[in-house]
């Protein structure tokens, strides 16, 4: 009888673990960012900030992407991928929005869009950002890397909130 409980108990106990490991894998895969998602945001969007991952780097150099060596915001400096990472499509304009991104390499930012093309660096530290008066329409987003054919894992954070 002593056998049989402590199979019993057994089963009941692994089950559980189970459960709990599913539990917690779809927990995690609903609070994980997505990797090189296009956004659509407007006026008072959630979460703020909106974040998303890719993987920055390429062959091309940056200045083929914009057509310049620098922009007001920054060199145009680093190597993309031909295509952008993120399509940010804003349905409203914006008096203030930051768009930075995190990296534990050094990487690099272009911004085309409504208004204009921006290039950055180190907005803050080594991270790439662009920040201020954003207009209503479709902006192309590429994450460099200062090697060519160089990848590094990023988050790329928006925010409306002045901080």
């Amino acid at each position: 009888m002593k056998l049989i409980n402590y199979g019993i108990k057994l089963s009941v106990l692994l089950a559980t673990v189970a459960i709990a490991s599913v539990i917690n894998t779809a927990a995690y895969a609903q609070q994980a960012p997505p990797i090189f998602g296009d956004i659509e945001i407007g006026d008072k969007f959630e979460p703020d900030p909106m974040r998303v991952r890719g993987m920055s780097g390429g062959s091309i150099p940056g200045e083929e992407i914009t057509g310049t060596k620098d922009t007001p915001t920054g060199p145009c400096t680093g190597f993309f991928d031909e295509l952008p990472d993120h399509i940010l499509k804003l349905n409203t304009d914006f008096e203030y929005l930051k768009l930075v991104a995190q990296s534990s390499s050094d990487i690099t930012v272009i911004i085309k869009g409504p208004g204009g093309t921006w290039c950055n660096d180190d907005f803050e530290g080594s991270n790439p950002g662009i920040v201020g008066k954003w207009l209503r329409g479709e902006y192309k987003v590429w994450f460099g890397s200062f090697r060519k054919d160089n990848t590094v894992p990023y988050f790329m954070d928006i925010t409306q909130t002045e901080k």
